[in-house]
């Protein structure tokens, strides 16, 4: 993936080639990138998994991970080559089966990914912090990844048509290749099920990145050395990240842009908001029994 990443850097820069009003190679960059962030994120998880036979199941999915991953990139790099779409593309028998071949990998990534997931459910990690930061942002990426199964619905203009040229999309309420927010691409004019896709499976970083901070300020603050105080904050941060996921997905399914939201979409993010910053609050205030000297200096 580092390499396809470099590769679709020379793509940006020397072909100047445009589809659907976005540069051709902005696709395989930005898939690679994320499959980077994906990949390491995945490997350090089931680096904390115990047994020897659970690291083995879990280095068995891993790799079927890793390979169905492989192959969607070849897949999607080879509709670039050739100048043609690769999601949704049903012009052709050759695009057609591309596309197909394109999902069938995506279901056993999906599958491997849940593999994991449910061994990380099982596992025994010492740090319940750890522990649950890892779990629950598992689980919520296996639901941002689930949001590409229904991009694939057909739309109501193509159930209209006999014989479509393409299958599904990611704007609701307006077609593929409008206006878009610089650099993401994202519909500026009408849904776009690709925010809550990338937030959602980015969970995978972002939810075990407040216990890393939290972790990192345990120095200045002994306070945040406390299991407990950290597990409260932690499920705080992973209760208001999917309630954020489930009102991205709301918002797109409904054909509104992100930065359009209307009163219940802005009623919703104000009550994550207040549930975020009391939650917060009450996590770091609630009293809690000091843990020994000896403990923390361990």
């Amino acid at each position: 993936m580092g390499a396809l990443a470099l590769v679709s850097v020379g793509g940006l820069l020397f072909d100047h080639r445009v589809l659907l009003g976005a540069p051709i190679w902005a696709k395989p960059f930005k898939f690679s990138v994320s499959f980077i962030a994906y990949g390491l994120t995945l490997a350090w998880m089931l680096s904390l998994l115990p047994g020897a036979r659970a690291r083995r199941v879990g280095w068995w999915a891993g790799t079927v991970l890793t390979v169905a991953s492989l192959m969607e990139m070849v897949l999607i790099t080879t509709q670039v080559v050739r100048g043609k779409q690769s999601h949704f593309n049903n012009a052709t028998p050759f695009d057609t089966a591309l596309f197909q071949a394109m999902g069938m990998t995506v279901v056993v990534l999906w599958l491997a990914a849940l593999v994991i997931a449910v061994l990380l459910l099982r596992a025994r990690i010492l740090d319940r912090a750890t522990a649950w930061a890892v779990r629950i942002s598992s689980f919520v990426a296996l639901a941002g990844a689930a949001i590409g199964f229904v991009m694939v619905r057909p739309t109501a203009e193509q159930l209209a048509q006999e014989n479509p040229a393409t299958q599904g999309a990611h704007s609701v309420g307006v077609p593929d290749g409008g206006p878009g927010m610089p650099l993401t691409g994202w519909s500026t004019t009408g849904g776009d099920l690709r925010i809550a896709h990338f937030f959602g499976m980015h969970a995978l970083q972002l939810i075990p990145l407040v216990l890393l901070v939290l972790s990192a300020l345990a120095p200045r603050f002994l306070r945040l050395a406390d299991d407990r105080l950290r597990l409260r904050v932690v499920l705080v941060a992973s209760v208001a990240y999917t309630a954020t996921f489930a009102l991205l997905t709301w918002q797109a399914l409904r054909g509104q842009p992100l930065l359009s939201p209307d009163g219940p979409t802005l009623a919703a993010a104000g009550a994550i908001a207040a549930f975020a910053l009391a939650g917060t609050a009450l996590a770091l205030r609630t009293p809690s029994s000091p843990a020994p000297r000896q403990e923390l200096a361990a």
